[in-house]
């Protein structure tokens, strides 16, 4: 079933694709997103009062809410929001993704890996699920994998933004790695962890399991810690694989 319904998802990006994205190579995508929005995505970060690339960006991706956030900073000081994406498309429901084929969007602390400019879904950069906290906890043999941010309006376990979109936050996160940025976190959490909606999102999850409370309990420092300072907690993976936030 899960073959079947990769297939029908493949047939249907064709058909979503342009003409472009068959023709052209991956360059000439990237140079091409640079001449549509490279102006767009810089003025975004001058109206921040950041220059173009920043020092150091950060993602947050809010699954109930259906959005990306792009945040970024110059120097050590507090984070800026750049960017605010809609994401169009999701599947799954709350909770982290533990195994191949459940369709789940993952939950925790990751980064980015992997930038594909030739991606069926025009652009997308690559989330380094499973991180090691995954990895003792899901499937040891399928686990599953291939997440992204990309393009078009369509995904399973992802986060499709479309394709203007896709050109700024690629063009961000590409100029930004030319910079000097080793290492793009992005946080995805299961809702904004904070007030009454939240204490009505999470009470029937968290009821009818008591594991994803505890899970949700070692995300909520993070999305605190942010909330508060702006800037992004450094964490460990315990032997269990629990988050801990540390120290800066």
């Amino acid at each position: 079933m899960v073959k079947i319904f990769a297939l029908l998802l493949v047939a249907a990006v064709s058909r979503f694709r342009g003409v472009d994205d068959f023709q052209n190579s991956g360059d000439e995508r990237v140079a091409k997103a640079r001449a549509a929005h490279g102006k767009m995505i810089a003025q975004k970060f001058k109206d921040a009062g950041l220059p173009y690339p920043a020092r150091e960006i950060f993602l947050r991706w809010f699954k109930h809410e259906a959005v990306v956030e792009l945040w970024a900073r110059e120097d050590r000081g507090a984070f800026r929001l750049i960017a605010t994406y809609e994401i169009l498309a999701t599947s799954g429901g709350p909770g982290p993704k533990r195994r191949q084929g459940d369709r789940q969007v993952p939950e925790g602390f990751y980064e980015i890996d992997r930038f594909n400019p030739a991606s069926l879904f025009h652009l997308s950069l690559g989330v380094n699920y499973p991180n090691a906290a995954d990895r003792i906890l899901s499937d040891h043999d399928r686990p599953g994998g291939d997440i992204f941010i990309h393009g078009k309006n369509i995904s399973i376990g992802c986060a499709p933004i479309g394709d203007a979109a896709i050109e700024q936050l690629y063009l961000a996160a590409l100029d930004t790695r030319a910079r000097g940025q080793a290492r793009i976190a992005v946080h995805i959490f299961p809702a904004r962890m904070r007030g009454a909606e939240w204490t009505a999102f999470a009470a029937g999850p968290t009821a009818r399991d008591p594991a994803l409370a505890r899970f949700w309990d070692q995300l909520q420092p993070a999305f605190d810690a942010f909330e508060r300072d702006h800037r992004v907690p450094a964490f460990t993976v315990a032997p269990d694989g629990a988050y801990r936030l540390t120290a800066n």
